[in-house]
């Protein structure tokens, strides 16, 4: 078999998600080949695709080195070095790129993506603009112009925009022959609501149920099993059912991110999305029992002020790298006085805990935490603590919603949710936000944040 035959087929297993086993064809090939420079293309892009983007920018480099004539390279290596916060250079790449190949769609994309989330807005969305001169019906570019139009606040230009999310590839309805609520009449009629996106976003989101039935509806609400039991407490909701289950017949269907868009739409006031339980701060709740088990567990421990910490989201999220944070960032919360810090999280991000050196600080909970059901523990735990500091991630959600004190970080460009400017959320009332003013530098963020507890402190 030729190199190039080898390179096509471990092509077609890469793009199958078999990416470890693609990567051992590529390396197969630079050991018999090691100036084959499209083997080094294809190297730096399963690395990349690994998350390992030092490699891939090496692999880039010894690519360009035996031919530098190869746009997609420089685009490639642009990409690993914005990820790796390289602005400038990853920039010039882009421009080598495009000096080569004019019109190189993916190009352009990536060169907006890399101003946008370097801060520079206006400068990202002119080269999304520019790329809808080469695909004026590129999806990805639309939905990107959508979110960014929303967190400037422009919803009349955002809603419609970050529509065309629909039309990309994994971003499917469920299978019901009821048509999408565009605003309908909802008395009398049965709607089915799910989530669209992760679990924050569930979190987030899923309080549209409640006014969805203010509006007269019966709601029906599909969520992943981990959600189950949390979802019992979510009012408005007059039948839960899982992901994948066979659905009943309704009337309407939307995502929960439809009915803020739906509502916008009809009526022009975010606040549908923003206000629906006028004062009320929390709406999500566990049992009083585990509430209880809890609140015994907690009174194990030394007195003080209790602060729930998370500081890293989903790996796998295309944002992770501008709003997760090392563990070692947080270390200024440790310094406070008669403070008592409490890991709050799990999965990605809590093997930190295990090579941190001031981790023997931090209150780990007990491995049957959250174990049953995703965030039932985290509930009664957090709205018994005195603040949570976390990062973007889903229990940021989580604490918001059940009315928790919540100081959160926020990169230089957040989620659209979360606006620009200002320190405060009316999406949730009792959320202080943190922003970065220089892209990357966390450690004045969470300056602010520890002067906060501890004027606090003072206060008390």
């Amino acid at each position: 078999m030729s190199f190039q035959e080898t390179l096509s087929n471990a092509w077609r297993l890469h793009q199958a998600g078999q990416i470890q086993q693609a990567e051992e064809y590529y390396r197969q090939v630079l050991n018999q080949d090691p100036k084959h420079a499209d083997a080094w293309v294809y190297l730096g892009i399963a690395l990349f695709d690994r998350r390992e983007f030092a490699e891939s920018t090496q692999a880039y480099r010894e690519a360009l080195k035996l031919n530098d004539r190869n746009p997609i390279a420089w685009n490639n290596l642009g990409n690993s070095l914005r990820m790796q916060g390289s602005v400038e250079e990853a920039d010039q790449c882009f421009a080598r790129a495009l000096q080569q190949r004019p019109n190189y769609l993916s190009a352009l994309k990536n060169r907006g993506t890399l101003w946008v989330w370097s801060g520079e807005v206006e400068r990202g969305l002119s080269w999304y603009e520019r790329g809808l001169t080469v695909a004026r019906d590129d999806v990805e570019l639309h939905r990107n112009l959508g979110v960014i139009r929303l967190l400037q606040q422009d919803y009349a230009r955002g809603w419609p925009e970050y529509r065309w999310r629909w039309r990309m590839a994994g971003h499917a309805r469920p299978a019901v022959t009821a048509p999408v609520w565009q605003g309908q009449s909802l008395q009398g009629k049965t709607i089915l609501l799910y989530a669209e996106q992760g679990l924050g976003d569930a979190i987030h989101f899923v309080r549209m149920a409640a006014v969805l039935k203010s509006l007269g509806a019966r709601v029906l609400l599909q969520c992943p099993a981990r959600l189950l039991s949390l979802f019992t407490s979510v009012p408005g909701v007059d039948q839960l059912l899982l992901d994948q289950a066979p659905l009943p017949a309704v009337d309407y269907h939307a995502s929960l991110i439809d009915v803020v868009d739906v509502l916008w739409t009809t009526t022009g006031k975010m606040e549908w999305g923003v206000q629906a339980f006028g004062s009320k701060a929390s709406y999500l709740a566990v049992s009083r029992e585990l509430v209880a088990y809890w609140e015994n567990w907690l009174r194990g421990l030394k007195p003080g002020r209790r602060i729930g910490i998370a500081w890293q989201g989903n790996r796998e999220h295309h944002a992770d790298v501008y709003r997760s944070i090392p563990l070692e960032q947080l270390r200024p919360l440790s310094e406070l006085k008669d403070v008592e810090l409490i890991s709050l999280q799990l999965g990605d991000g809590a093997e930190q805990l295990g090579h941190c050196e001031w981790a023997s600080d931090i209150v780990r909970l007990p491995e049957h935490f959250d174990s049953q059901d995703a965030f039932t523990d985290t509930t009664a735990i957090v709205q018994q603590l005195d603040a949570v500091v976390t990062t973007d991630t889903s229990i940021a959600h989580l604490a918001g919603a059940v009315g928790a004190k919540v100081h959160l970080l926020l990169g230089k460009v957040p989620d659209w949710r979360w606006g620009t400017t200002g320190a405060s959320t009316p999406w949730y009332p009792a959320m202080n936000l943190y922003r970065q003013a220089t892209l990357g530098d966390w450690e004045s963020v969470i300056a602010e944040v520890a002067a906060a507890l501890g004027e606090l402190e003072s206060l008390d």
